[in-house]
């Protein structure tokens, strides 16, 4: 897959994420049996002529997606910063940095504290990660298991 630079240098190592990928959850305690694994879409896309990256959680555009994250960057530092809201109405906002073959994701929050921890594959075609959630902001428990595969 043909990997286009953005526009924004400061988001250029994000570049191998664009396109689509399948999306697979598990180890989750929300859902009915805590060994399914449920799939779903995960795409990656530039937005504003490549100033942010977007990404559509759960339907390929132009369906709705569940979920939408953006990412931007200050040139002058080393985190990005991701705006995601979803169609529950929860709107959240996580510093994240991505460092080799590690991408890291938290929010820090006295109500709710989340951080996500995943290895980027060699080939940079999967993702293996998962969710951490601490919901008085200090006592951390395992939320869920995400693994992202890049389609073809």
């Amino acid at each position: 897959m043909t990997e286009s630079i953005p526009f924004n240098p400061a988001l250029a190592e994000l570049a191998f994420l664009v396109g689509d990928w399948d999306m697979a959850l598990s180890g989750a305690s929300f859902l009915p049996d805590p060994e399914q694994v449920v799939h779903g879409y995960f795409g990656f896309s530039w937005i504003e002529g490549g100033g942010f990256l977007a990404i559509h959680q759960g339907a390929k555009p132009p369906a709705p997606p569940m979920a939408t994250w953006v990412i931007g960057r200050d040139e002058a530092s080393l985190d990005y910063r991701v705006f995601y809201s979803d169609e529950r109405g929860v709107s959240r906002i996580y510093a994240m940095s991505l460092t080799g073959s590690t991408w890291r994701m938290w929010r820090d929050n006295a109500e709710f504290s989340q951080r996500f921890q995943a290895r980027v594959s060699d080939d940079r075609n999967s993702i293996v990660g998962q969710w951490e959630k601490a919901i008085d902001g200090q006592h951390w428990e395992h939320d869920f298991n995400v693994t992202y595969t890049r389609l073809s």
